[in-house]
């Protein structure tokens, strides 16, 4: 495992862990698609920040910024489609199954993350 994509998955456990706490909040007023959905958009801004500073080394720019999110739009849109079968389907527990979500879109969230922002 190369060093940049080590520092992906450290930064990757911060922002998971800071947005699963907001998810757990979340759920306590909101059902679990509204919550995850905050949490996720927290978390994609949390994202490109650790990813940029941390991860990459490169300096925050307005156009990579609005780039960025792009990733995480098809991520999303996988992931609610997975939570959605995880619980409803599979009857995993709401508190559970964003953590098993997460890690299986890992890898291609790297590639595209190291895309965008190593771009010039």
């Amino acid at each position: 495992m190369n060093k940049e994509f080590f520092k992906f998955v450290i930064s990757g456990g911060i922002n998971t862990a800071a947005t699963y706490i907001v998810y757990l909040l979340l759920i306590v007023f909101l059902n679990y698609s509204l919550s995850y959905s905050v949490s996720y958009i927290i978390g994609v801004l949390l994202s490109y920040y650790l990813n940029s500073v941390f991860v990459f080394k490169e300096s925050i720019s307005l156009r990579k910024f609005f780039k960025f999110p792009m990733v995480y739009l098809v991520q999303y849109l996988i992931n609610l489609l997975m939570l959605h079968l995880l619980v409803e389907y599979l009857n995993l527990s709401v508190q559970i199954v964003p953590l098993i979500v997460i890690v299986i879109t890992i890898p291609i969230t790297y590639l595209l993350s190291k895309i965008i922002i190593k771009s010039k």
